[in-house]
């Protein structure tokens, strides 16, 4: 259940909650800025989603991995990480993060990192495993150094990542949880509205599927030409929990929705029309054209309330409806990347006003016309997502920055960088591969990142590939075209030796 406006959701937790956020004022004000002073960062890399929802992504406790690119900060010698995981990471892969590391020998680094697991393979959050140890609890708050400032980065904030601050009495660098409405797909489309952003003609804060019906009567009555519809729930992601419905008879039923309506992962309609009970949802007009792109605008709102555009990319989408997340590639088009930019600053700060912080996404659908590009807002995501890591990665390696007025991400030696980037290269075959190999491949192809040419390819969710032969991979490129060449021989090199097929 959703309270849209922060007044009524104020309870004593809530209270002792901000008043421990402004802490985050003095600590971004002082000690973010300098390499050399005594911080903290507790990394808990947790998937608080919708259990049945993220159950449908393959090798998802893995994706606990993708925060490890907050290993970087390392490189500042007396920064300390905390990293909490599910289960323990093996030491080739935290290995193969501090090989990274620029300026920093591994050995410097590696005293500065405490890596923390539950021994919990459970289908649970992360967070809420750590809630229910509270031993584990009290070594978290025994291994951060006296004297640090210290703060929590987490994937998503909810209700527990909220509790475990409490419990710990650090703050998180990251949107407060009774702000999550204005990331639901009703929240998104509410903002997109007061930003005087174009967005998909619909219907938000839809309570069950009988709402649905109606919405889907209601959209085919506005426009009699409209051939198909998106059904939405209003916590999905990377295009789970949501469905294409088919508009086939004039007279639509409950019925006729159960019939038509497609799901893009493989839930059941009971457990969809459940979803839409517990979380509400929305029903939009779906987006037609000829040529279609599906770019995404990074921002970030920092504690002191100014709100930066961090990037842009184009999502690489499949499935049969091609709404399922596959990958990026950074910047986006440059027909477009400037003006998702300008759109992606202004839904900032719409978000600015309402208190959120932190780093989220911003999803478009734009159209390519006769005159030009016409953008639809599609949703904002108040957290972090598929294309934090990998734009991470690079800024941490690099030391550049994403001027979205320009369209273009600058290096101090005045170069730029492109990059592809993906969570889901996958094959049965590549299940032959440990992590050693998967380093061993890369190193003896010259693929493995050359910090001398700033280039080059870096893995992630190493740790799914030998269970599920899954495994992410990003592509730095002096040119898009060099970047995208990266992941072809990759590939190239994986299937030659295990024999998998792309």
């Amino acid at each position: 259940m959703y309270i849209r406006e922060l007044d009524n959701l104020i309870d004593a937790d809530s209270e002792r909650f901000l008043e421990l956020q402004k802490g985050l004022i003095q600590e971004y004000e002082i000690y973010f800025p300098d390499p050399f002073a005594p911080k903290t960062l507790v990394v808990i890399p947790s998937l608080t989603l919708d259990a049945e929802i993220l159950s449908k992504l393959t090798g998802q406790i893995h994706y606990e991995e993708r925060m490890l690119c907050m290993l970087m900060l390392l490189r500042m010698p007396r920064t300390h990480i905390i990293y909490m995981s599910s289960m323990p990471i093996d030491d080739v892969i935290i290995d193969y993060y501090l090989h990274l590391l620029p300026g920093i020998t591994g050995m410097h680094a590696r005293k500065r990192l405490t890596m923390i697991s539950c021994y919990d393979s459970s289908n649970r959050p992360l967070t809420a495993k750590i809630l229910s140890r509270p031993r584990l609890i009290e070594r978290i708050r025994q291994s951060i150094p006296v004297g640090h400032k210290v703060h929590i980065s987490g994937f998503n904030i909810t209700h527990l990542e909220k509790e475990l601050s409490l419990k710990l009495g650090i703050p998180i660098y990251g949107c407060p949880p009774f702000l999550n409405y204005w990331g639901s797909k009703s929240g998104s489309r509410e903002i997109f509205r007061r930003a005087g952003v174009a967005y998909p003609a619909g219907y938000e804060d839809l309570k069950d599927m009988n709402d649905v019906v109606i919405a889907l009567k209601d959209l085919k009555a506005q426009f009699p030409d409209l051939r198909r519809a998106v059904v939405k729930v209003n916590e999905g992601f990377s295009g789970d929990g949501n469905a294409i419905f088919e508009y086939t008879n004039a007279e639509i039923t409950e019925d006729e929705l159960r019939r038509n309506l497609k799901m893009i992962a493989t839930i059941p309609y009971e457990i969809f029309a459940l979803k839409m009970r517990e979380m509400g949802g929305v029903v939009e007009i779906f987006i037609e054209g000829e040529h279609k792109t599906s770019p995404s605008v990074q921002c970030r709102i920092n504690p002191l309330q100014k709100v930066d555009v961090i990037s842009t990319h184009d999502q690489v989408l499949g499935g049969e409806s091609g709404q399922v997340y596959i990958g990026a590639t950074f910047p986006a088009d440059e027909a477009y990347r400037r003006e998702i930019g300008e759109l992606g600053f202004r839904i900032a700060d719409e978000l600015r006003k309402v208190g959120a912080l932190g780093r989220f996404g911003i999803d478009f659908m734009s159209v390519k016309t006769e005159t030009g590009w016409k953008h639809y807002a599609i949703e904002i995501n108040l957290r972090k997502g598929g294309t934090t890591h990998p734009f991470l990665m690079l800024q941490f390696l690099t030391g550049g920055n994403y001027n979205y007025e320009k369209g273009l991400y600058e290096m101090p030696n005045g170069q730029t960088r492109f990059y592809y980037a993906t969570d889901g290269l996958e094959s049965e075959e590549y299940r032959k591969l440990t992590p050693e190999d998967l380093i061993d491949l890369a190193i003896c192809n010259d693929l493995h990142f050359d910090g001398t040419t700033q280039d080059g390819v870096m893995f992630h969710l190493i740790g799914a590939l030998s269970e599920y032969g899954k495994l992410g991979v990003l592509c730095v490129g002096q040119t898009p075209e060099q970047a995208l060449n990266f992941y072809k021989r990759t590939m190239e090199v994986l299937d030659k030796e295990t024999g998998g097929k792309h």
